[in-house]
């Protein structure tokens, strides 16, 4: 959309630097003024807002803001103050920086001894659409001088999720009680304080609290000082903090209760939460202490700042924030109460603040320069989460779920409407899409490859000389290739400094396998261009034949279209192989379109991308998939878990992309009765229970019932094998959980019957007896079948205090068989009281998954699409979660139309949507996939119940 196609000049004609940088910049109207003259205030009707584009000008930069805020919790507005110190670049009249909603009472301009440049109120001009604000100066403001800008202002506390919010919780007596909280990533700080709202405009932050006694505030520094107002209200002074993007900055009025522990490097650690939930905390403090002490030691860089607080705020869209020095989260994503919350909670939990407290280096400390590149904050977070779990917490076994990550990421990017890495983006929609499967998974998956390619040590040398360079500053991911390469300066490497010249780097970037290398070229194919490669492999006596194209899982090979969009993509390929003749993982770094490698006449069986740590899909051909069968029921522990679990993947996204019929894939898992590592069971029966849910909505009773019958038998002694509590390993509880909860979805008797009595015992308790964590979900959902239960469980969801438990129950209630049950869920959750505004994205993902209510839920979506997008921003996670989701199990050319025909209705939104195309093409997918092999499917199962 465009609104202002040209700069449009006032009638000063001032011409803004950056659209014109000339000295005629500091003109007004002829006669010209003098810099120092006052030229006559014109009123804001004679101007025009001087500046068309959506980025900022660059020459005004934004120094200290010294902010001072005054919400008010009963009439949910606030009002307050900015004094922004900015170091002009350029002569200019105009200021121009964000604000959205915000009613601006007083602008003015002062030097730097504080002297004002106008004895009148200066105009204020306002663009909307760009969310800015041009603030007219009729002195004009000189290159190389520093001012100050100051603005009053006020605003309504935001409804929803962005900005500075308003936010409840109700206590155990039924009173609500008022917080005020603030979400600003990524273009939100405008909604609270006018400032340059974007990443590279780092600045210090001297924030200032008026607040009435019964409430406390918090910022991303500590109080310095509390001082009395004659009105009676408190005002909290904070540190001024170090540089950091406005997206960073949160500040929070609350009535909490906290827990404290300080770090061996001497930083506080709090964990806050609502009063009634301060038990709930404990977990959280061990788990933030610890991570941020494993941080210091890996990046070897000291957390900077004198304190780190954690705050649990009931109403949250995201799953938490990562604001400098005060993180935010989800209740469900810090809190942890041993009764309620299972071990899958607690990983969810642990690896949370991993993820966030990796963020205070990974994207507070060193920003990308723009959100086209936010993946280096995203992408190296997620990972971290991963390597920092591992280290601090090995018995919760991240590493098992770290391949989960990878095929997420491989099922987006396999479509044509993924996306590179690195995308262009502009407006708020557009940068609010960046916060997707490709900027976190694929960015993680892509790092995890690097770091097993460079070896740990050569990867953690790097991205510490990456966070030592670019600290307090802006980064490109260019910086961080070169900082892995240990590249530097022509400067630093005169001076004697340990790297390479950006010439030498070049040429000696790496030797690997041998071979010399350009890591910069390497990892430009991977996140510059969208997708994966699919890498075929044929056996020729001694050699291996490699062939890399595309891999795309909606075009098939056969279609007009596969040629075209396979043309101009090739990719820097770090292969790793293992043969049955040796015990030594094989690199190779393919380079060319075609390749091959020299193996030996003795080796008889071969596997790629050993245990995935590479980013890409394998297919054996020539008989190469029926040798991996073969070897998976002769000898399966030849192969490791995560190699098992890797083939599995392979061969069903292989179906999908027609590169391999579904019965060899399905033969294929007939191994797993030998299995026993619960990674490649709990793939082999994810793709079965995707298959069941696919058909069960289609109306196709015998083919749903035979694939019922197939999975309780071939699993049976998997099922049988299980106890209904919480004892064993975390794998161990893992499986547990999905088997028992697949069975009783099957209407397994023996695991109904004991649900039943687990629930009935429930029931008697008055909802008090504590129900073992794991399996706690499963018997909620098999007691909410009928009335009695599901009422029972509704009002415990009301009052419950625990969040785990609440999460627990919403999903048993959306299991109802009922569609009028299912209709009040989803009026609850539109209504926000009873089911919380933040839920309404995972209850009707919820509802879509159960048969009885998935053309509901997206009846649903469509009917309140207006509402939805007004709650959750355009853009959000949560649309696009709602639009994918609701969408994702439709198969059928009637619903594929349908489809279509809303996202007509709705073309002007649809259009600034990349959720849109991934919805279609899914379906267009699950259309296909059931055309090419629901008779195959058929006909296999028929064969497996003779």
């Amino acid at each position: 959309m465009v609104f202002l196609g040209l700069v449009v000049l006032s009638l000063f004609r001032v011409l803004l630097v950056g659209s014109q940088p000339t000295q005629s910049s500091q003109q007004t109207s002829s006669p010209s003024p003098n810099a120092g003259e006052q030229s006559p205030l014109a009123s804001a009707d004679n101007l025009s807002f001087p500046w068309s584009r959506l980025r900022l000008p660059r020459y005004i930069i934004p120094l200290h803001y010294h902010l001072l805020l005054h919400p008010n919790l009963t009439s949910l507005t606030f009002t307050g103050s900015v004094q922004i110190q900015i170091d002009v670049q350029n002569n200019t009249n105009w200021v121009v920086l964000h604000s959205k909603g915000l009613q601006i009472s007083n602008a003015t301009i002062l030097d730097q001894d504080l002297a004002h440049l106008s004895d009148k109120v200066l105009p204020v001009l306002h663009n909307p659409s760009h969310e800015q604000i041009g603030i007219f100066s009729p002195r004009v403001l000189s290159s190389g001088q520093k001012y100050f800008l100051y603005m009053e202002f006020g605003a309504e506390l935001a409804e929803g999720f962005y900005g500075f919010y308003k936010s409840t919780y109700r206590t155990s007596t039924g009173e609500t009680r008022t917080l005020a909280s603030t979400h600003f990533e990524p273009t939100s700080a405008r909604m609270a304080f006018p400032c340059f709202d974007e990443p590279s405009f780092k600045a210090n932050f001297s924030v200032r609290i008026r607040r009435s006694s019964e409430y406390m505030s918090l910022s991303n520094m500590p109080v310095v000082k509390t001082v009395e107002g004659n009105d009676g209200l408190l005002e909290d002074q904070f540190d001024a903090s170090v540089k950091m993007s406005t997206y960073l900055v949160a500040f929070i009025i609350c009535d909490f209760k906290s827990v404290t522990a300080t770090t061996s490097s001497g930083v506080q650690v709090s964990i806050y939460a609502a009063p009634e939930k301060w038990l709930q905390t404990g977990y959280a403090l061990k788990v933030a202490v610890q991570m941020l002490e494993f941080y210091e030691e890996y990046f070897n860089i000291p957390y900077p700042l004198p304190k780190q607080d954690l705050i649990a705020i009931p109403d949250f869209q995201s799953g938490a924030m990562e604001n400098w020095g005060l993180t935010t989260y989800r209740e469900t994503s810090l809190l942890f109460d041993p009764l309620t919350s299972s071990i899958s909670d607690q990983l969810w939990v642990t690896m949370v603040i991993g993820h966030e407290l990796a963020h205070q280096w990974f994207g507070n400390l060193v920003t990308m320069e723009w959100w086209n590149d936010i993946w280096l904050n995203e992408g190296f977070a997620r990972y971290m989460e991963y390597i920092s779990v591992e280290a601090t917490y090995p018995d919760l076994k991240v590493e098992e779920y770290l391949l989960h990550t990878c095929f997420a990421a491989v099922g987006a990017d396999s479509l044509n409407s993924s996306r590179p890495i690195s995308s262009p983006a502009e407006n708020p929609t557009q940068i609010k899409e960046m916060f997707d499967t490709v900027s976190y998974d694929k960015g993680a998956c892509v790092l995890h490859m690097l770091r097993h390619f460079l070896t740990d040590e050569v990867f953690q040398s790097g991205i510490v000389r990456y966070l030592r360079k670019y600290s307090y500053r802006n980064a490109l991911n260019q910086d961080l290739w070169d900082s892995l390469a240990n590249t530097c300066s022509e400067e630093d490497f005169i001076s004697g400094k340990h790297c390479y010249s950006s010439n030498q780097a070049s040429k000696n970037a790496y030797l690997f396998a041998g071979e010399h290398m350009d890591l910069t070229a390497m990892m430009n194919t991977w996140t510059l261009q969208k997708g994966l490669p699919l890498v075929t492999v044929t056996r020729k006596g001694p050699r291996l034949l490699l062939r890399q194209d595309r891999f795309l899982r909606t075009v098939l090979p056969s279609d007009p279209l596969w040629s075209a969009l396979q043309q101009g993509f090739l990719w820097h390929i770090p292969l790793t192989y293992k043969t049955d003749a040796s015990s030594t993982i094989h690199r190779h770094l393919m380079t060319t379109q075609t390749d091959s490698l020299h193996i030996g006449e003795e080796v008889s069986w071969v596997k790629l991308n050993t245990d995935m740590t590479g980013y890409y899909v394998v297919n054996y051909e020539d008989g190469g998939w029926d040798e991996m069968a073969k070897l998976l029921r002769e000898n399966h522990t030849a192969l490791s878990y995560k190699d098992r679990t890797h083939l599995i993947h392979n061969a069903f996204q292989l179906v999908t992309a027609g590169h391999l019929p579904l019965d060899k894939a399905l033969d294929l898992i007939g191994y797993l009765e030998l299995e026993t590592h619960n990674v490649p069971l709990l793939e082999g029966l994810g793709y079965l229970k995707f298959f069941y849910r696919l058909i069960e909505k289609r109306n196709e009773f015998e083919l749903t019932s035979n694939i019922a019958t197939y999975i309780l038998q071939f699993f049976r002694a998997i099922i049988d094998r299980q106890t209904w509590t919480d004892r064993g390993s975390v794998s161990e509880r893992r499986l547990r959980t999905e088997v028992l909860s697949l069975a009783c979805h099957l209407d397994d008797p023996p695991c109904l019957e004991q649900a039943r009595h687990s629930f009935k015992d429930w029931l008697q308790s008055n909802s008090t007896l504590n129900l073992p964590t794991d399996v706690a979900r499963i018997v909620y959902s098999v007691g909410a079948q009928d009335d009695h239960g599901w009422a029972a469980l509704l009002h415990t969801y009301n009052i419950s205090p625990s969040a785990a438990q609440k999460n627990k129950i919403l999903y048993a209630l959306t299991c109802s068989r009922s569609s009028s049950k299912l209709r009040r869920l989803l009026e609850l959750g539109l209504e926000g009281k009873v089911i919380r505004s933040q839920d309404l994205s995972s209850l009707i993902l919820m509802v879509a998954s159960n048969p009885q209510g998935h053309n509901l839920a997206w009846n649903f979506v469509k009917n309140n699409w207006d509402t939805l997008v007004q709650k959750f921003q355009l853009g959000s996670f949560c649309i696009r979660n709602i639009l994918i989701g609701t969408t994702g199990q439709f198969s059928s050319p009637e619903e594929l139309t349908d489809v279509q025909f809303f996202f007509e209705s709705i073309k002007e939104q649809a259009s600034q949507l990349r959720a849109t195309q991934i919805a279609l093409e899914n379906v267009h997918k699950n259309v296909r996939w059931v055309q090419r092999n629901l008779e195959t499917l058929r006909n296999w199962m028929k064969k497996q119940m003779e």
